[in-house]
């Protein structure tokens, strides 16, 4: 067995999706420890940062910000720590929605028809554009925080206010309705697709983490040859962010049966509703060994 050394488990943290890490944290802390790794628990909203010197590695279980934007990775470089995931420019773009659709329209990958919002915006105009259903969300979030689905003509501005609370940075994105999907990044290898049919509206934080009526389909459906190249193009996404080791990128399809990118992301949820771990399985590994793989990636930029 490699020897990982000492390994800081980093989950809880201070984010809007600090219930969901300590989740996912406490699972992969256990998981090494079952394998008899030397893994501690590590909460950087109860210890201070310089706590982590004498750690060999770092497994970062934290979610949206300050855990999954760059801001903790950028701290890890600096102690010369290896840790798990994204380096920090892909961890800040992968976080932020929309500079990954400017830089997915810009190498001519598929994104939903979108707008920035702004209280200044003309919200009847965007409307207009893009049609009904919208979905408003925060740029720099996950989990579905703070996200609406506009569906009546005149609330696009309470929507907006609602995602404004949690970012400066919001975004409407025309919605796409044949299906949400997800692809699994694991090294140079794209998971098989998940199919999600939650029981809710839309896929949001309750039918993500609290209820068990939400449906994961995999095999998802979809035929062999577009799967397969569905799966390339999302490592390929992934990849032209920058990111490495391991992640998941999200897209929908329409009713014609065309995908649409959506959004990465690059410290994917290990609960037991998580979808990384659900594809792992698919492809024939169990969860153990996939904390242990992603372990094994650990690196600096």
């Amino acid at each position: 067995m490699a020897d990982f050394g000492k390994v800081a488990v980093l989950f809880g943290g201070t984010s809007a999706e600090r219930a969901v890490s300590l989740n996912s944290g406490s699972r992969v802390l256990a998981a090494l420890q079952g394998l008899g790794i030397d893994a501690q628990a590590f909460d950087p909203a109860e210890q201070p940062l310089d706590a982590l010197k004498g750690f060999d590695r770092a497994f970062i279980a934290l979610h949206g910000r300050h855990g999954e934007d760059g801001t903790i990775q950028g701290a890890l470089e600096l102690m010369h720590i290896p840790y798990t995931g994204s380096g920090v420019m892909a961890s800040a773009l992968g976080m932020d929605k929309f500079r990954t659709k400017l830089l997915w329209q810009a190498a001519g990958l598929p994104v939903p028809e979108y707008a920035l919002l702004t209280a200044a915006s003309d919200f009847a105009d965007v409307e207009d554009a893009l049609g009904l259903p919208i979905f408003v969300k925060p740029a720099r979030e996950g989990s579905s925080i703070g996200i609406s689905k506009v569906v009546m003509p005149d609330t696009l501005r309470q929507a907006y206010d609602e995602a404004a609370r949690y970012d400066a940075l919001v975004i409407a994105e025309k919605g796409v309705m044949g299906g949400e999907y997800t692809v699994g990044i694991l090294g140079d290898q794209a998971l098989p697709i998940i199919k999600i049919e939650p029981a809710t509206e839309f896929y949001d934080y309750e039918a993500k983490y609290n209820r068990d009526d939400t449906r994961y389909l995999c095999p998802c459906g979809l035929p062999e040859a577009q799967e397969q190249q569905i799966r390339r193009e999302a490592l390929e996404a992934f990849r032209l962010l920058g990111g490495r080791g391991w992640g998941r990128v999200d897209f929908l399809m329409d009713e014609d049966g065309k995908h649409y990118f959506l959004e990465v992301n690059t410290a994917p949820g290990m609960t037991d509703h998580s979808l990384v771990p659900m594809a792992a399985r698919v492809a024939g590994m169990s969860y153990p060994e996939l904390v242990r793989r992603v372990l094994e990636m650990a690196a600096n930029d």
